[in-house]
């Protein structure tokens, strides 16, 4: 709406807002339904069509780097579109083997890796469980049989005659010299020795020495006795090696008798069980090597299966090595009755949980042991060959996740180690065979991290090369109108909440566009709304509604906003109590009301500030106090430095601006920053310099550029309910109001009590495109236009500032030409 107000400087334009035009309601009559409880609840996401295609892109595309990061704000719908688009596609996946870590007899600090079938992992462990327990069985069953016992009697009574037949006719050549082979006990063995005889008994050389002392036998009778005794005891070395050559002989022949008793049997299990796996080259060369240590270790099966039937088997102590350890297989992945593309979805992305662990103990002497049967896999392992979900900040944050998640994902190979074995500060040597792996990762944060990871990690955007951006807004149409009525169908089912009827409906929607801060589009926060049915829901039930209106919608609003506004109601409390300076009425030169945001948290609200202006002779330009005082952001210095561009743009083409102004943001203490409030400011400094009053009743928001044109804003209906409440709680006037940019006037969805006020007359938003317009509404003076001597108006704003600056330049020449003159009175 257009008015014209006629003033002795000409004609002001005054554009003023309808009540249709502050905000958008929802047509309950084109809602096709009576309760939502008829609709078909939709089980798709709203206004993501640009991340969907982006994210089936990333998902279907099979080349290396092509991971997806998906980027929004939580609560667009983010996880809940991964999870039904990585269910639903139907995309070509490599199934991922079974693998099987085992025990490399070769290198047991480096376990072997074995790949399988799918389903044949875990069947492979049974099978070589039921070959131990079958040796364990059969094998004591041979080597206890009669014909081996028989034959390896015959063997032992063959080496014993021969070991037997060596001493005696040792000890027959010794006797006849006066010695004997006496046994001695020396520690927990009794060996035979050499000792001289005295009178038919043997006695320790030591006495021989002791009676030669004592005259009992001549010095040389023991000297003899002495070199004798060493000779004869060499000799024994000699005889001794020979009987420990003739033992060893006898256990060749009975290890190579075993070993050629059970051979037999040994070999027939491994080669049947070798033809299940014949196709498998590795599992071929590891059962062959498990062929060779069984025969190598035939002791370790004589105990038979004393202690049970499987291949569980403990050691004898807790020091020992277990024997078996050899034949336990690691089914580190069983992929039997998997799906082929799995999706895996971590919320606890620790380093553990995503790559795996090697798992420790500690024995009775304090030292750490483990084995390949403690290598455990992680999420990765699972999601190979599908997809893997992750929180970025958390993959960021969790100690050694990110590296080892970038290396894994740029060399595609997994490789599994405990978290202080990647911080170097680990005691085990165990390094598993690294894992070729198939898997798509994608990470959920937020665009700043994003951007961060793309800016500062040079092999982030090789690994993450598709991004799917998810909007926090959608385009209002006919279409988003009904999927958000079938939205709140979907979670009125699924949670069990009262149903809604078309103004419940449509209060919520209409709630939506003011999230969304403009009338043609939606918020697609979801998880936002869903709250805010949540409460409606409940408010019903407690009014005892059979169906949730629109009454229980803005009854769980204001219960929200009550929730969270305390600190709005301490701001309003002081601007109550005049202790913040704010008028509402009244005039007053080179004051204007400008209007701020607050941002608590969740919440977010409008308040007026007392912006004002002085200004005064000379070459200063335009100082903002808030920058002296370092307590204004870059934005606002900019916009404060804009001001001074519109000024010379204004005034000053054919000279010098002569300008000295101050602009301040009065009772600020926390700082400023924006610059939503530049046209603000430059009212206020026209205002100083025409000496024309400005309307206290009307508030001002929108920033400037140098040409004059008002620009569009943040926050603009926080800030028109803002004012609206401070105006209210002084006393509405009907002169009160506050102007906007014109290019914001469609992102008005204001309150119904400021709606109400203005279809009454009692409050006003006014639409501005340039200073001009808006310096004739706060002054009521038309604001001038240059005629073609460049000369505005009479009594015109501009024709008053313009004057004033020619006044503030002469008082300068005057005081400069003054001091001329001094100086030439000084010279004579």
């Amino acid at each position: 709406m257009k008015t014209q107000k006629k003033t002795s400087a000409g004609t002001t334009r005054v554009r003023e807002l309808t009540p249709e035009q502050l905000t958008w309601r929802c047509p309950e009559g084109e809602l096709k339904f009576d309760s939502t409880a008829e609709l078909q609840p939709i089980d798709s996401i709203i206004g993501q069509e640009r991340a969907v295609k982006a994210l089936q892109f990333g998902v279907e595309i099979k080349s290396p780097g092509y991971n997806v990061f998906v980027s929004g704000l939580a609560g667009t719908g983010r996880l809940t579109t991964i999870k039904r688009l990585l269910e639903e596609i139907h995309v070509e996946c490599i199934p991922s083997p079974d693998r099987c870590y085992l025990y490399n007899i070769k290198e047991p600090d480096n376990p072997r890796l074995l790949e399988l079938e799918r389903g044949h992992g875990g069947k492979f462990k049974e099978d070589l469980e039921a070959t131990v327990r079958y040796l364990r069985r059969k094998i004591p069953e041979i080597l206890t049989g009669e014909a081996y016992t028989d034959a390896r009697g015959k063997i032992v009574e063959s080496y014993e005659k021969r070991e037997k037949a060596l001493l005696m006719e040792f000890q027959k050549k010794i006797e006849s010299q006066g010695f004997a082979l006496i046994p001695v006990q020396v520690g927990p063995i009794t060996q035979p020795q050499v000792f001289p005889l005295f009178q038919g008994k043997p006695i320790p050389i030591e006495e021989l020495e002791q009676m030669a002392s004592e005259g009992k036998i001549t010095s040389k009778e023991y000297s003899d006795a002495e070199q004798k005794l060493q000779e004869l005891r060499k000799e024994f070395t000699s005889v001794a090696r020979k009987g420990s050559a003739l033992a060893n002989e006898m256990m060749k022949k009975v290890e190579d008798m075993e070993r050629q008793a059970v051979s037999s049997v040994i070999d027939l299990i491994f080669e049947e069980l070798a033809s299940r796996y014949k196709g498998n080259a590795k599992a071929l060369d590891y059962l062959a090597s498990v062929r060779e240590y069984t025969l190598d270790n035939i002791q370790i099966f004589k105990k038979g299966d004393e202690q049970d039937s499987g291949i569980t088997m403990s050691p004898s102590s807790k020091t020992d090595i277990d024997p078996f350890i050899v034949y336990r297989v690691n089914v580190i992945q069983d992929n039997t009755d998997k799906e082929p593309c799995p999706v895996v979805i971590e919320t606890t992305p620790t380093y553990t949980n995503l790559f795996g662990t090697i798992e420790r103990t500690v024995d009775p002497r304090g030292f750490f042991q483990t084995d390949h049967t403690k290598i455990k896999g992680g999420a990765l392992l699972r999601a190979d060959g599908g997809y893997l979900v992750v929180n970025a900040l958390d993959a960021l944050t969790e100690p050694g996740v990110w590296k080892a998640l970038k290396r894994t994902l740029i060399y595609r190979k997994l490789e599994i180690q405990p978290l202080d074995t990647f911080f170097q500060i680990s005691s085990i040597a165990l390094k598993p065979a690294p894992i070729d792996i198939n898997v798509k990762v994608i990470l959920i944060g937020d665009p700043y991290i994003y951007d961060i990871l793309y800016d500062a990690e040079e092999d982030f955007k090789k690994i993450f090369k598709v991004k799917a951006d998810f909007d926090r807004e959608a385009k209002r149409d006919e279409r988003k109108i009904e999927e958000y009525a079938r939205f709140v169908a979907r979670i009125c089912k699924v949670e069990n909440l009262m149903h809604f009827d078309k103004s419940g409906v449509a209060a919520v929607i209409e709630y939506a566009a003011r999230r969304a801060g403009r009338q043609d589009k939606l918020w697609t926060r979801f998880s936002d709304i869903a709250d805010l049915l949540r409460e409606a829901s409940f408010w019903a039930s407690k009014n005892s509604h059979k169906l949730v209106n629109r009454e229980d919608v803005l009854k769980s609003i204001d219960s929200l906003i009550e929730r969270n506004n305390l600190y709005e109601d301490k701001v309003q409390e002081m601007i109550e109590e005049d202790v913040l300076m704010i008028d509402t009425s009244g005039e007053r030169v080179g004051q204007v009301n400008g209007l701020s945001v607050y941002n608590i948290g969740y919440y977010s609200f409008g308040r007026p500030t007392r912006i004002t202006a002085a200004v005064g002779a000379g070459k200063a330009d335009i100082t903002s106090i808030e920058r002296e005082a370092n307590m204004s952001g870059k934005i606002h210095n900019k916009g404060v430095m804009t001001l001074a561009g519109y000024m010379r743009e204004k005034f000053a083409k054919e000279k010098p601006l002569s300008l000295s102004a101050s602009i301040a943001f009065e009772q600020s203490y926390s700082g400023v920053d924006g610059d939503s409030a530049s046209s603000t400011e430059l009212y206020a400094i026209l205002s100083s310099l025409s000496n024309l009053p400005i309307k206290q009743g009307i508030a001002v928001t929108g920033s400037v550029n140098q040409k004059g044109d008002v620009q569009p804003i943040g926050g603009v209906n926080q800030k028109i309910e803002g004012f609206f409440q401070v105006c209210k709680s002084k006393g509405l006037t009907g002169d009160q109001g506050v102007m906007i940019p014109t290019r914001n006037v469609n992102d008005l969805v204001l309150r119904d009590e400021v709606v109400e006020a203005v279809k009454e007359k009692k409050f006003h938003i006014y639409p501005v495109a340039k200073i001009e317009e808006g310096i004739e509404i706060l002054t009521g003076r038309t604001a001038g236009k240059q005629d073609a001597k460049g000369k505005y108006e009479k009594d015109s704003v501009f024709y008053l500032v313009e004057k004033r600056l020619k006044e503030m330049a002469g008082e300068k020449g005057e005081r400069k030409k003054g001091k001329r003159n001094r100086g030439r009175r000084r010279g004579r």
